[in-house]
């Protein structure tokens, strides 16, 4: 499979890359340390159109591609992990569902504010006991006249603090079992809508996460996204883009562990000469290129994929597969070239170690990736 970028889609990751070194990278270990992105830099990135970056025009977004939109991914996690995961949540989960399967009413009354940055989505899937078997769900939605009354709480919730819009799976008919999955769109001023406390993470410390609870929230029958019951195979659908955009914050990571590994070793004397004269050292950096180079190919494959509307499924597994073990890989083996200065705060490649970790465990662990790429080799 030919892949290549054109040149309007080099030039959107460039001017990400210059916002990334002169806005992000900066303060990275700030957001860090205080767990949170300014409200400065986020009207800043929804201005330059980032938050409706594959937002249909018609609705005040940039209309752009997956493959435009992953590069953009790739440069701002590589300076700042957490607020990339913020911007790839938003696009490749929350406008991406009310884009794909939202009715006309729907996507004109949300998707204009959330392509400008003025309401930030949120997707609300895993529960406390309900994680990769999201069939398992207790969230519930009973319908009551023109409207439905929900009742649960989804934990895990990325950019919960900040999202004014809430996208919500639950129950309509648990008879049904997975079938009876549905999906909503929920404004977080309704009554009933309480957010928890943060949780405090090994890592991506920037993004917020936490837990959602929901109490007699009333819901607006219009407000349901595509057909009832229809929720677990929208889900399923979406979770490709989400596994796309995590397989590029992951290569973003890796890349910029890799950076920071090769000019440490070639500043770092011992025995009289940089450390990077040594082939122990130049192996390990081989291997760490070698391993990013084949994630970022296999990502795009989904990516381009995806754009042409074909199916990804296996691809966007494979690529979030590769490319989450090869940024753990990659951040270890950074780590490990710094040496004791790698477990140091002042040195990002300790920040990046732990940045890293939490790309093998959300949208799909490793083991939910090879679950998936499994069952769709044996159905051939």
């Amino acid at each position: 499979m030919d892949i290549h970028l054109t040149d309007e889609q080099i030039e959107f990751k460039q001017m990400a890359r210059d916002l990334a070194d002169k806005r992000i990278y900066p303060h990275a270990l700030e957001f860090d340390e205080h767990e949170a992105v300014p409200p400065e830099l986020i009207k800043e990135c929804a201005e330059l159109g980032y938050f409706g970056f594959t937002v249909p025009d018609e609705y005040g977004g940039l209309g752009q591609t997956t493959s435009a939109f992953v590069g953009v991914i790739e440069e701002i996690s590589a300076a700042c992990a957490g607020f990339g995961i913020m911007l790839s949540v938003h696009n490749s989960l929350s406008c991406e569902i009310i884009n794909q399967f939202g009715s006309d009413e729907l996507k004109k009354k949300y998707l204009p504010t959330m392509a400008s940055g003025e309401k930030i989505g949120a997707y609300c899937v895993t529960e406390p006991n309900a994680g990769t078997d999201v069939a398992s769900l207790t969230t519930a939605a009973v319908e009551k006249g023109d409207s439905f009354i929900l009742n649960g709480t989804k934990t895990f919730v990325t950019n919960a603090a900040y999202a004014s819009v809430l996208i919500v799976f639950a129950k309509t008919h648990p008879a049904d079992g997975r079938h009876g999955i549905s999906c909503f769109v929920v404004d977080k001023d309704a009554k009933g809508v309480m957010v928890g406390k943060p949780e405090r993470k090994c890592g991506i410390k920037a993004s917020d996460t936490r837990e959602i609870t929901f109490v007699d929230v009333v819901v607006p029958r219009e407000n349901v996204i595509g057909q009832l019951k229809d929720g677990f195979r929208m889900a399923l659908s979406i979770l490709n883009s989400g596994r796309i955009g995590v397989s590029f914050q992951a290569i973003g990571i890796a890349r910029a562990a890799l950076e920071e590994a090769i000019k440490y070793a070639k500043v770092r004397k011992q025995f009289d000469q940089p450390i990077a004269n040594f082939q122990a050292i130049q192996f390990k950096l081989a291997e760490m290129a070698t391993r990013i180079d084949a994630a970022r190919l296999l990502a795009y494959r989904a990516a381009q994929l995806k754009d042409e509307g074909k199916p990804c499924q296996r691809e966007a597994a494979m690529s979030k597969l590769f490319a989450s073990q090869a940024a753990n890989y990659v951040c270890n083996e950074a780590v490990q070239i710094h040496g004791g200065y790698g477990y140091i705060k002042e040195y990002a490649v300790e920040r990046y170690f732990r940045d890293a970790r939490v790309t093998e465990l959300y949208e799909g662990t490793t083991e939910a990736q090879r679950m998936v790429i499994s069952r769709d080799l044996l159905k051939e």
